[in-house]
């Protein structure tokens, strides 16, 4: 059992569970119409369908607007960085260039963004 959990309101949960299943490398432990749980040994995810009366009011652009003026800004471990920067450029999310990275309590820190603009951030182990 994940020792960790997050949920994420979803306009597109399959397309933000297969973004998040991708740079996270989570599999998919539950799905129904309205969820998907998303796991590893560090990590429930669950990504929630929005409800469709508040959805249809929500414009997703492409790219996204990010949605950077939020109270929380998710942070999760990767192996590397470069390997999200793929994931990412290949689930219709993003990652800021590597010049914007930085260096923190050991770790290299970039953020990035999910396909619905949620801002995020990834952090690497220094070596």
């Amino acid at each position: 059992m994940a020792s960790n959990g997050c949920v994420i309101f979803a306009k597109n949960v399959n397309e933000m569970s297969q973004f998040y299943q991708s740079v996270l490398n989570l599999a998919l432990s539950a799905a129904d119409d309205s969820h998907h749980v998303l796991s590893n040994n560090d990590l429930e995810l669950v990504v929630h369908a929005i409800p469709k009366e508040i959805a249809q009011n929500i414009q997703i652009e492409s790219p996204p607007t990010l949605r950077s003026n939020t109270a929380m800004k998710p942070v999760y471990s990767v192996e590397s960085l470069e390997a999200v920067r793929y994931a990412c450029d290949n689930s219709n999310g993003g990652l800021k260039a590597a010049t914007d990275a930085f260096e923190i309590r050991g770790a290299t820190v970039l953020d990035g963004w999910d396909p619905e603009g949620n801002v995020i951030q990834f952090k690497q182990a220094t070596l």
